[in-house]
């Protein structure tokens, strides 16, 4: 088992258009259902770990990357941060995926996501994108 972390920002309207967010549409938009992510080109994959402290780390740095373009203060809170990246270890210790979103300055959103691969446990047909 391993984690592809993947990341998206762009037009909040964008992201919104649902219709261009489902199966089988290839659109580099974020999928409506985490696994998804699986379907998509291996290049949108931004990065693969065999553990998921290591990949918790990927989206805490993420976090601090973009965390001076959160709208809201909320989202800014160090501790709230934190604790993200320590549940999404758990989750992911465990098989689960997890998916994030971000209001960033208007009108741009940020779409994280890390998926468990190899085999996923909501989606266990889907292949890894980097095989």
């Amino acid at each position: 088992m391993h984690h592809h972390g993947y990341l998206w920002t762009g037009p909040k309207q964008r992201f919104d258009k649902e219709g261009l967010r489902r199966t089988p549409r290839t659109s580099d938009l974020p999928p409506m259902e985490t696994a998804h992510w699986l379907m998509k080109s291996a290049s949108s994959v931004q990065g693969t770990w065999q553990e998921p402290k290591e990949a918790a780390a990927w989206l805490g740095d993420r976090l601090a990357e973009y965390e001076h373009r959160f709208t809201s203060q909320t989202d800014c809170d160090g501790n709230r941060l934190t604790l993200l990246v320590n549940s999404t270890s758990e989750r992911l210790g465990w098989g689960g995926d997890v998916s994030f979103g971000f209001y960033l300055e208007h009108p741009v959103f940020l779409s994280m996501a890390l998926v468990t691969c190899s085999p996923n446990r909501t989606a266990p047909e889907l292949g890894c994108p980097q095989r």
